[in-house]
């Protein structure tokens, strides 16, 4: 830049019109914004909140609202044996050598509890601790069985009001729908729905006469569910709280430009009602608008192959906004070629994928590449899965998409994605246009069914053998499907010797295409101790923050459930510590 240039660009400053002027400006509106929002205001500075679309709650609102955080006051409230070291040393024993960063993860580990002592001593968001829902190595070094993640309780949607409409719906996935009925489940009460589990009915008929016989609700809301659950309460949680301080929150502003002044950031550009305003931030702006998968351009630039927009089941609006704007200002990132992977169902007439997290672990099935052969362990994580798609797709191995494989046994008794148990939507009541090739197949016997969905029939064929002889056994002598306690959480008890291996040998069979998919992306800005956003050379750059999604992931490795929204809150909460300069 010459001088004239960079005299011009400090006149420009100097004149600019400022339309609107806040100490904070967050962008985004999913758990990690709300959260900094929350404890801006909290601290003393003058806080708005902006969320592009016409709904608040982001990705957050869609997922299932989990918290992973050890050592958290719920799990300490049930006398939990765990601690920071514990922590720790299962943290290293699920990072790549090198790829974590000691302070920011030292960090993590003392300060998430206390941000969530303080919002469960200081607002309306409150959860409780999954006991039984494990971390997604517990055998390894460190691990717990459980109790290291917390979903938020359940809420009653009407206290938001008319603001109900502008909570973005929960994924058709996180709860039970069928025609127009919409009924929400928790995390635990989910365990026991998708899986089938034994008390599954008994639990379905007592929320269901809940849900139908809520009559003030059906006449105000049609089949929407009050009694929010999973990502849509903790959102809701952190909206009322917002709500209860005032605090400016606007939908359908959408950021298109960081605004610096020599450097440091003084505030942003926006779109609103089609006309570009100026919003002034005097003491910082927070990034915490999500990932960039719903850009196709980043994701060919960044992402492993292969890789589709339509195969994400993220939020529409995460097209890396935050992160185009800071890399103009010479921001660092790390870890771009990571994603919070699941398998994706592709159903046919709907936006979204659908998220393949539940169906796999179950017994009754097995998952194969285009030769019909097992690549990795259907039960385990579902980052892991996606991550072996990619590592043995890139060996020339033909496993993405790959092919869920189950028989009519499994179809009757269990759920598959948005295909409920055959007990209660038989084949013939399955819209039409499901059946195809790319998403659902069914013949009467393997060979028919290899040749619909394209999958060698002798491949296939000597993989049935296998997996029904290691049913009968309980071992898993290829890929130990199983084994693990993490394996075992959505398996059926039931079922023995093993409880997510069961023969598939009666017709009809039935395949189920399985995308590598994601809930978002990992990688993005790089961030220090207080969520600061940093240049290559690892310099501040003044007055510009980040969280969540559009950040650097904390750890290059999925450790538990809620290990995105978990770490979004944490540095959500430390940026506005800094900001303030408060002890909240």
């Amino acid at each position: 830049m010459n001088w004239l240039q960079f005299n011009a660009k400090q006149l420009i400053r100097h004149i600019m019109k400022w339309d609107y002027e806040f100490d904070v400006v967050v962008i985004g509106s999913g758990n990690g914004a709300l959260t900094s929002a929350l404890c801006c205001h909290d601290g003393g500075a003058k806080t708005l909140v902006i969320e592009k679309s016409n709904q608040f709650g982001g990705t957050s609102a869609t997922s299932g609202g989990g918290v992973w955080i050890p050592n958290n006051r719920y799990a300490r409230a049930e006398n939990v044996d765990d601690s920071n070291k514990d922590a720790r040393d299962y943290i290293d024993s699920v990072s790549p050598e090198g790829q974590i960063k000691d302070e920011l993860v030292e960090t993590y580990l003392s300060e998430g509890p206390k941000m969530i002592d303080y919002l469960h001593e200081n607002s309306q968001v409150k959860y409780r601790n999954l006991q039984h829902y494990p971390d997604y190595f517990p055998d390894n070094p460190g691990g717990k069985a459980g109790n290291r993640s917390m979903e938020p309780e359940p809420i009653n949607g009407t206290e938001l009001g008319d603001d109900l409409s502008k909570l973005r719906e929960q994924h058709p996935q996180t709860a039970f729908t069928m025609g127009p009925i919409n009924m929400n489940f928790t995390q635990v009460e989910g365990q026991l729905l998708l899986g089938a589990l034994p008390g599954w009915k008994s639990l379905f008929a007592k929320l269901f006469s809940k849900y139908i016989l809520d009559i003030p609700m059906r006449l105000k809301w049609g089949w929407k569910d009050r009694r929010l659950t999973m990502g849509n309460a903790g959102v809701a949680r952190l909206i009322l709280s917002l709500k209860d301080r005032n605090v400016d929150m606007w939908t359908e502003t959408c950021m298109t430009d960081l605004i610096d002044d020599n450097g440091s950031v003084i505030g942003i550009k926006a779109i609103q009602n089609k006309l570009e305003i100026n919003i002034k931030a005097t003491k910082g702006v927070i990034l915490a608008s999500g990932g960039f998968e719903k850009d196709q351009d980043l994701r060919d630039k960044y992402l492993p192959k292969p890789s589709n927009i339509e195969w994400s089941a993220a939020n529409t609006y995460n097209t890396g906004d935050a992160l185009k704007a800071a890399l103009k200002l010479g921001a660092d990132t790390h870890q771009m070629d990571t994603g919070w992977w699941s398998t994706v169902m592709k159903v046919p007439g709907q936006e979204k994928g659908w998220l393949s997290m539940v169906d796999k672990s179950m017994p009754g099935n097995f998952t194969v590449n285009k030769n019909g052969e097992r690549f990795s362990n259907e039960s385990q994580n579902y980052v892991s899965f996606v991550n072996d798609m990619f590592d043995k797709y890139a060996e020339g191995n033909p496993c993405a998409p790959c092919y869920m494989i189950f028989d009519s046994t499994f179809r009757k008794n269990r759920p598959c994605g948005p295909l409920l148990q055959g007990s209660m939507q038989p084949d013939s009541s399955v819209p039409k246009e499901w059946w195809t090739p790319s998403f659902l197949s069914k013949g009467d016997t393997l060979e028919e069914l290899a040749a619909i969905a394209g999958i060698d029939a002798e491949g296939l064929l000597a993989t049935q053998a296998k997996v029904n002889e290691y049913a009968k056994s309980g071992k898993d002598l290829d890929l130990s499907r199983g084994d693990s306690v993490y394996d075992r959480y959505y398996g059926d008890p039931s079922v023995e010797p093993n409880p997510c291996l069961a023969p598939i040998e009666t017709g009809p069979f039935y395949c189920m295409v399985l995308y590598p998919g994601e809930m978002g992306t990992a990688g993005g800005l790089v961030i220090d101790t207080h969520a600061r956003v940093l240049k290559d050379d690892g310099a501040v750059i003044p007055g510009l923050y980040a969280c969540g999604n559009c950040s650097t992931a904390l750890l290059p490795t999925y450790p538990g459930p809620g290990s995105t929204l978990g770490p979004a809150m944490t540095f959500g909460y430390l940026a506005a510590k800094d900001i303030t300069g408060s002890n909240i």
